[in-house]
C-alpha cells in the first residue's frame, strides 16, 4: 500500500479544445512533508499537472482523462473542487486574482467564515496566521494597496488558513524584486518545515529556488516527466541544457574553469558547496586570466533628467533624480518594488510631468513636447503584451500607430514591412494575434513601436514569466535592435541575470531616490547598494568570497568572458 499523499498512475490529459494531449503517461508519487520543484519550459505541462492536483482539472477545465490521480488516497474524479480545496491550497502567480476580502484580515479569515466559525474563535487564528507570514501589522490594510511581496504573503496566509496539507506555489518569484523573491523562498521553506505540508513549487528560476533546499526536482518536457531526481544529480546532468533551463551562474563558471561537477559535494547549495583544492585552483586561474574589456562607443545624449522630482497627491515618489542615457547604450533600471522605476519611465514618455527639475528628449525640453511628439523618439513596451494589443491581425496591429497619425499608405507599408522583418514576424503578418505565443506577442508590441522609428526603446520586465529559451530569443532580438539598428535600450527589470548579461550599466532606485549609476559589475558587488535597493548578490558574489577573490573582479571577468563566448556563437 502506497503512503503517497499524491499519486499519478498512467495519467494523461487532453484539453477539450486541443487535438493532442498535454500530459502523457504520468507516473508520480509525492509523500507527506516533501518539498518538490516542478521545472520545465513554457508548454511543458507543469501547470496542467498541478491543476490535476488542486481540482481545476477536471472541474474547471474540461478534457479527456486517462489513468488516475489520487489525493490523500481518494480519486480526484470522486471528489469535488470544494473538497479538494480543503486539502490543497494554491498561491497564484497573480496575487490580485486571489483576493476576496476588503482587508488583509478579511482575506485571511475567508475560509474560517465559510466554515461558520464564531468570531471570538476566529480573530486569534487570523492574527496567528498573519504573524506566520509577517503581516500582523497589516491586518486592516487593503490588499490591493500592498507591495508585490506583501500581497504574496497575504495569499499564502489565506490558503494556509484552510489548514491544507498540500501547498502549491505557481511561479512565486515572477513579480517580486530580487530580495523579496529571496524572502519568499525563505518563507515557503519555513512553512514547509513548521507545518509538515507537501510543498510544490512551479518555477523556472532554478538558482533562486535553490536558495533553500528542495527534496526533489521534477523536470517536464512536452507533457512528460523526463527526470525525477535530486537537485545535485540534475545539476551534474546535461538535462538543463537539453531542455532550455538556465543553470545557476556559479555552475556555468565552474564549467568554464574546468571543474569536476561529479565530485563536488553540496553542488546545489552555493553557501555550503565543498570545492576540492584542485577545483579551487582552477577557479582562481580562470578568474585571474585576462579578458578583453568591453569597450563603448556612445553617441549623443538622448534622455537627460536633471534634479527631477515627482509627487502623487503631494507625496514625493521621486526626489532629485539626475541621469543621462546616450545613443547606443543598454541600461538596466533596477530597484525594489515601488522604488520609482516605472514612474521614471512614465515621466520620460511624457505620461506624467515632473513637479521639479527638467527632462530633455533628444536635446529638446520635454515640457514643450506633447506625448505624441515624445512618442516619435521614445517607445514604451509594457510588461504584459495583452495590455497593448488592440487589433486582431498582426499586420494591422503594427500599422495602427501610423494610421492614427494619418501617415500616407505607401509609407505605412514601407515602415510596417521593415518593423515586421526586424522582429521576424513578416511571414506571419496576416495571422490572428491570438494564434501566436506570449513571446511572439511581445515581439508584436515591439514591432508596433518600431514603426515610429524611435531612438529609445523602454522595455518593462521583458523577460518576466518566460522560460530560458523564450528569454534567450527575446534578448538576442533586443541586442540585434541595439547593435544593427542603433536603438538605445532601457530595461526596467527585477532580473539580475538580464542586467548582468545584457546591459552595460545599472541605474539603481530605492525609495524614490537614485542610489547608484554605475557599471553592472560594480552595482552587483556593492553591499550598500544591494541592501538599499532590495537587490541580492548573485551566486558569483558568493563564489568569489568562497575562493578568496574580490567579487567585483569575478563578476566583471564572468561578464566579459560570457560576451566573448556569445560573440563566437
Amino acid at each position: 500500500m502506497s503512503d503517497a499523499a499524491i499519486k499519478f498512475t498512467d495519467f494523461g490529459f487532453k484539453y477539450k479544445a486541443q487535438q493532442e494531449p498535454t500530459l502523457y503517461n504520468i507516473n508520480l508519487e509525492i509523500k507527506p512533508g516533501e518539498k518538490v520543484l516542478i521545472l520545465g519550459g513554457s508548454g511543458s505541462g507543469k501547470s496542467t499537472l498541478v491543476n490535476c492536483i488542486n481540482g481545476l482539472i477536471p472541474f474547471s477545465y474540461e478534457g479527456t482523462i486517462t489513468g488516475s490521480v489520487t489525493v490523500n488516497g481518494r480519486s480526484t474524479l470522486e471528489s469535488s473542487i470544494f473538497e479538494l480545496s480543503k486539502v490543497v491550497g494554491t498561491v497564484l502567480q497573480d496575487s490580485d486574482a486571489q483576493f476576496v476580502g476588503l482587508s488583509v484580515g478579511e482575506d485571511i479569515a475567508f475560509a474560517l467564515e465559510n466554515a461558520m466559525m464564531p468570531r471570538p474563535e476566529m480573530l486569534p487564528i487570523v492574527e496567528q496566521r498573519a504573524a506566520l507570514v509577517g503581516m500582523q501589522d497589516f491586518i486592516r490594510a487593503i490588499p490591493f494597496e500592498l507591495s508585490g511581496g506583501q500581497k504574496q504573503k497575504v495569499a499564502i496566509a489565506g490558503v494556509y488558513g484552510n489548514e491544507v496539507n498540500i501547498l502549491i506555489f505557481d511561479e512565486p518569484l515572477a513579480s517580486l524584486d530580487p530580495k523579496m523573491g529571496q524572502t519568499a523562498i525563505e518563507l515557503i521553506d519555513d512553512i514547509c518545515n513548521k507545518s509538515g505540508c507537501i510543498v510544490i513549487i512551479i518555477e523556472h528560476r532554478l538558482e533562486d529556488v535553490l536558495h533553500r533546499p528542495v527534496d526533489r526536482v521534477i523536470l517536464m518536457a512536452e507533457g512528460r516527466i523526463v527526470a525525477d531526481t535530486t537537485p545535485d544529480e540534475l545539476l551534474r546532468s546535461s538535462l538543463l541544457a537539453q531542455h532550455g533551463i538556465r543553470e545557476p551562474l556559479y555552475i556555468t563558471a565552474m564549467k568554464y574553469a574546468g571543474c569536476s561537477l561529479e565530485t563536488t559535494e553540496n553542488l546545489c547549495d552555493i553557501e555550503t558547496i565543498q570545492f576540492s583544492p584542485t577545483d579551487t585552483s582552477k577557479l582562481k586561474t580562470f578568474f585571474q586570466t585576462e579578458t578583453t574589456p568591453i569597450e563603448f562607443d556612445l553617441g549623443d545624449p538622448l534622455v537627460e533628467l536633471v534634479n527631477v522630482s515627482y509627487a502623487y497627491d503631494r507625496e514625493y515618489v521621486l526626489e532629485d533624480v539626475s541621469f543621462t542615457v546616450r545613443k547606443g547604450e543598454r541600461v538596466a533600471v533596477v530597484g525594489k518594488n515601488g522604488a520609482g522605476k516605472s514612474t521614471t519611465a512614465r515621466l520620460i514618455c511624457g505620461v506624467g510631468r515632473p513637479n521639479k527639475g527638467s527632462i530633455s528628449i533628444c536635446g529638446k525640453d520635454a515640457k514643450n513636447l506633447s506625448i505624441k511628439e515624445i512618442g516619435e523618439s521614445v517607445a514604451f513596451v509594457m510588461q504584459n503584451p495583452n495590455e497593448m494589443l488592440i487589433k486582431d491581425i498582426i499586420k494591422k496591429e503594427v500599422e495602427l500607430a501610423l494610421e492614427i497619425r494619418d501617415t500616407p499608405t505607401d509609407e505605412i507599408i514601407k515602415r510596417a514591412t521593415a518593423a515586421l522583418t526586424a522582429c521576424r514576424l513578416y511571414p506571419m503578418r496576416n495571422w490572428p494575434v491570438d494564434m501566436v505565443s506570449y513571446g511572439q506577442k511581445k515581439r508584436i508590441t515591439i514591432a508596433s513601436m518600431l514603426v515610429l522609428e524611435p531612438q529609445v526603446l523602454i522595455l518593462d520586465e521583458p523577460t518576466a514569466g518566460q522560460d530560458y529559451r523564450s528569454y534567450t530569443d527575446i534578448m538576442r532580438f533586443v541586442e540585434e535592435l541595439n547593435c544593427e539598428y542603433g536603438i538605445t535600450i532601457i530595461f526596467i527589470t527585477h532580473d539580475m541575470h538580464l542586467a548582468l548579461e545584457h546591459t552595460d550599466r545599472a541605474i539603481v532606485f530605492a525609495d524614490g531616490k537614485l542610489v547608484a549609476d554605475e557599471r553592472v559589475f560594480s552595482v552587483l558587488s556593492n553591499d550598500d547598494v544591494i541592501a538599499k535597493a532590495n537587490l541580492k548578490q548573485t551566486s558569483l558574489y558568493t563564489l568569489a568570497k568562497k575562493i578568496g577573490l574580490e567579487p567585483e573582479a569575478v563578476i566583471r571577468h564572468f561578464i566579459e568572458h560570457e560576451r566573448a563566448v556569445r560573440s563566437r556563437e
